[in-house]
């Protein structure tokens, strides 16, 4: 396997072509930009994070759906409703395999935790520790606190049982970093922290860089991706996320093009832009 540290510079040459706001569409992420206030940013960015599997183009479709139902202001109206009105809220609204009980299961989990910690940032705030090398521990809090053991929890993975998690972890790459893409939300969390969210993009990706051999997507895979590119930013280890997944997702971004400048063996096409 080759070093992250060999693909140090161009890493941050595509890192500044690519990062930004230009380039978030077609992304969930695109919802959370649609709010000012921290508290609506990481509610949309929790469903939005949540429903990112499937078709981008149905993903997109189910997210906006959701939120439209929640209004304006969507911690509001999370927080100021009831289990039985958030379930009449997500009432006939699918996406793929989930449907309204766990979309209002999610939301109810949403507002209990916001309301007990004062914000969901707060409340995965609480499950973090000093000596954490990573978001894992207070990840599985968190998730705790949202409800995975009722209807919730088919739509939110256990990291305890060795998952990726990539849903999750992009969720807190959003509300943790802040450049042109991601908000920041949760600025008391330290990006240094984060895990990277392994997408079959990225997952490709690693392998053909030589950041990994591993076959499996699973949570040994996001450690050993991640410790790859610690060697790089050990204080940003998710930076170059968003621009190296732009391969699989958006037509400017050519994944051809950016493993020739680095000399490497061009993976199979299909494997760089398949579906999540």
């Amino acid at each position: 396997m080759s070093s992250a540290r060999d693909w140090a510079p161009l890493l941050e040459a595509w890192y500044t072509r690519i990062t930004r706001r230009q380039y978030v569409h077609p992304d969930p992420l695109e919802f959370v930009h649609a709010y000012g206030d921290p508290a609506d940013q990481e509610l949309a960015g929790l469903v939005a994070a949540t429903l990112a599997y499937g078709n981008v183009k149905a993903i997109l479709r189910s997210v906006g759906a959701v939120l439209e139902r929640l209004g304006e202001r969507p911690a509001r109206f999370v927080r100021d409703g009831t289990p039985r009105s958030l379930a009449g809220a997500m009432r006939g609204l699918r996406h793929r395999w989930t449907g309204a009980d766990e979309l209002a299961a999610l939301l109810a989990g949403a507002r209990r935790a916001a309301r007990r910690s004062g914000s969901l940032g707060a409340c995965f705030r609480a499950g973090l520790s000093p000596t954490d090398a990573d978001v894992l521990g207070a990840l599985r809090a968190f998730v705790g606190e949202l409800g995975a053991r009722g209807a919730a929890g088919r739509l939110l993975p256990d990291p305890a049982r060795g998952s990726a998690c990539k849903r999750l972890h992009l969720y807190l790459r959003w509300m943790v970093r802040r450049d042109a893409v991601d908000v920041g939300a949760w600025p008391d969390v330290p990006p240094r922290l984060l895990l990277v969210p392994l997408d079959v993009h990225m997952h490709a990706l690693a392998r053909a860089m030589g950041l990994t051999g591993r076959r499996a997507a699973d949570g040994r895979t996001v450690q050993e991706v991640t410790a790859a590119f610690r060697t790089v930013r050990a204080d940003d280890p998710v930076r170059y996320d968003f621009c190296l997944t732009r391969l699989g997702l958006h037509p400017a971004a050519r994944p051809c093009e950016f493993l020739a400048m680095c000399g490497r063996r061009r993976p199979r096409r299909k494997r760089i832009l398949g579906q999540q």
